[in-house]
């Protein structure tokens, strides 16, 4: 079941933040860099995000997440992760499907995740994504800017 979560909420944002620490050590460790500003965000960091969160639950344990922005109809993707043991689920797939509908009346999406993350480059591929860019976000820390243009959209 995929729920919208209230950050707000100090034992849901506790979650979420427990969550991207263990998804996002696996990407550091795909990518070679602990750099990953996820990895070292705070309970109050996160809360003061402006972003939208949804998750992934399954018998009320949250396994996966995804947090957006939607400005001037662009979906901005800023973090997708899924419990390690949970990977190649399809939980990633089911969240990112269910953001892109067009109820959000967004006509494009865009995401970014490490220059060597395969496996994240390969599902957004997949789901239509192309590469746009790949930039030095911060110093030794290497993305992959990808967008998805989204017709059917209002």
């Amino acid at each position: 079941m995929i729920a919208k979560i209230q950050i707000s909420n100090t034992r849901e944002a506790t979650q979420i933040l427990e969550l991207q620490r263990l998804s996002y050590r696996v990407e550091a460790d795909l990518i070679g860099s602990d750099l990953i500003p996820g990895l070292h965000e705070n309970l109050e960091q996160l809360q003061n995000s402006d972003e939208t969160f949804y998750g992934f639950f399954e018998a009320q344990i949250l396994w996966g997440a995804i947090s957006f922005k939607l400005e001037h109809h662009t979906l901005d993707i800023h973090r997708l992760v899924v419990h390690p043991n949970h990977f190649r689920q399809g939980i990633a797939r089911s969240l990112l499907e269910f953001v892109l509908k067009p109820e959000l009346k967004a006509k494009r999406c865009i995401v970014q995740t490490g220059v060597l993350n395969s496996p994240a480059i390969g599902l957004y591929q997949k789901l239509g994504f192309v590469e746009l860019e790949q930039r030095e976000v911060i110093p030794g820390l290497w993305v992959c800017v990808l967008e998805k243009m989204l017709p059917n959209s209002v």
